[in-house]
């Protein structure tokens, strides 16, 4: 099966690639806007769905995947810093912490919408104002929810989490997986797909 990954994240392409399944990256066009008084959830799956429809409108002749991730700590919603600045911000809200990671996934087939979310639990380890600056001097943050990866450097930020890995990094796979056996396409199919 081809898929099509409505998404520009490197890290949901190289989930995909790590699978060895037939996809082709399209980048959506939407605006990834939190609304006001949304919970996280609902803000998490309805973007999915929104890049699922924009990219499936294109290309409806094939399933269409996407994803957003929100960080979501005590009612507060942190999507994808705009700078620097903000970046820190988060990060320091982070320090020392659990916070939620939310991922909505939205898979679009033949017409039908299947949107699911998966959170996991992440427990931060404590920085100081030093050790923020550094990490943000050294990695490229303005691409991630809460300013952060789990994996590469980012990993050093995590005393531990429960629940998802690949949830952290952007596509909880296993989620993803059963959406697609629900959809018709059984997991001994999904592996055999070389």
């Amino acid at each position: 099966m081809e898929i099509i990954l409505a998404s520009g994240s490197p890290r949901r392409k190289a989930l995909l690639e790590s699978l060895k399944w037939k996809f082709t990256v399209v980048v959506p066009d939407t605006d990834e806007k939190i609304m006001d008084g949304e919970r996280p959830e609902e803000s998490a799956e309805r973007l999915a769905r929104e890049k699922a429809e924009a990219v499936g409108a294109k290309y409806f002749q094939l399933p269409v995947v996407a994803a957003d991730t929100v960080v979501e700590i005590e009612g507060n919603i942190f999507g994808k810093p705009r700078n620097e600045d903000e970046a820190f911000e988060m990060l320091s809200a982070l320090q020392g912490r659990i916070h939620r990671v939310i991922t909505g996934v939205a898979l679009l087939k033949e017409g039908r919408m299947i949107s699911r979310r998966e959170i996991t639990r992440v427990f931060f380890r404590k920085l100081d104002r030093e050790e923020i600056k550094t990490y943000i001097d050294m990695e490229n943050c303005l691409d991630k929810a809460g300013g952060y990866a789990i994996q590469g450097r980012g990993a050093l930020l995590i005393e531990k989490i429960e629940g998802c890995y690949f949830n952290v990094v952007g596509l909880p796979l296993s989620l993803l997986s059963s959406m697609f056996q629900s959809s018709g396409w059984p997991l001994s199919e999904q592996w055999r797909c070389l």
